[in-house]
């Protein structure tokens, strides 16, 4: 039988995956800190689900969260266009491929169309 400790009358709550207090806990840090993507950068374009827009998407960088932000604001501007950043995805509105290609490209990234 598995158990773990979830709470203690002198720490308070426990981390269900490390086993120490929520405070001291550092392994919630390091997978937050660890980037999502793979390395292998998509562009895309969508509109399924978006009442007909078309939205550029890249997906699969493997940035932290602040630089995703920081490069989604560049790329939107490259683009003059507005969007987001979604799950570590970056969303531009409208049909950017080209000019997002290019940007990544001068920006070091070897990004790869998909989806036809």
């Amino acid at each position: 039988m598995n158990t773990r400790l979830v709470y203690s009358t002198e720490t308070g709550r426990m981390c269900p995956d490390c086993g120490k207090p929520i405070a001291d806990c550092s392994c919630k840090a390091a997978a937050k800190a660890k980037p999502a993507g793979d390395g292998v950068v998509r562009v895309s374009r969508e509109s399924k689900g978006r009442g007909g827009k078309t939205v550029t998407l890249v997906k699969g960088l493997a940035l932290d969260a602040i630089a995703l932000a920081l490069l989604g604001k560049q790329l939107r501007s490259a683009c003059g266009s507005g969007g987001t950043v979604k799950d570590g995805v970056i969303e531009i509105q409208g049909d950017h491929c080209d000019l997002v290609m290019e940007a990544l490209k001068k920006q070091g990234h070897q990004p790869k169309r998909t989806g036809g």
